[in-house]
């Protein structure tokens, strides 16, 4: 079994991040400058002060990426370890890819039509992989 077959969705979670900060940004930059804010006389700020400015179809793109910032860490922490921990094949890494493909999804959602409880769901059908995966590597490092 190949151990290290989790870090294809590693990869490819960590692609579609970045592929989320191309949208964001290719979206966000035309609609500051049709809002006439010049950045460059920007000081501070984390960017949500542009929800009130920016059209929150814009703004969902910003809000998608920071999202693949917070609980995903978790997702490649876990991911990284169960492989190392030669764990990293078989279910695991079935569990992996549905995580990441929940994600995407979840994002897809986000970005376009933006429904809560559609998000919502996946968000949740996501963290229950997450867990699962946790649980895994907790029992092969902990309760080894």
């Amino acid at each position: 079994m190949n151990t290290n077959a989790i870090l294809g969705p590693v990869a490819t979670l960590a692609l579609w991040s970045m592929v989320m900060w191309v949208w964001m940004y290719a979206t966000r930059i035309p609609a500051m400058q049709r809002a006439k804010i010049d950045a460059a006389k920007m000081v501070g700020g984390t960017g949500k002060g542009l929800d009130d400015v920016l059209p929150a179809e814009v703004q969902w793109k910003a809000h998608n990426y920071n999202h693949l910032m917070e609980q995903p860490t978790v997702f490649y922490a876990v991911a990284i370890a169960l492989a190392i921990g030669g764990m990293g094949g078989g279910l695991n890494a079935q569990i992996a890819w549905a995580y990441v493909a929940l994600r995407i999804v979840h994002s897809l959602i986000q970005v376009t039509v933006n429904r809560v409880m559609w998000r919502f769901l996946v968000f949740a059908l996501a963290s229950l992989a997450l867990f699962a995966l946790s649980v895994h590597a907790f029992m092969g490092f902990v309760l080894h």
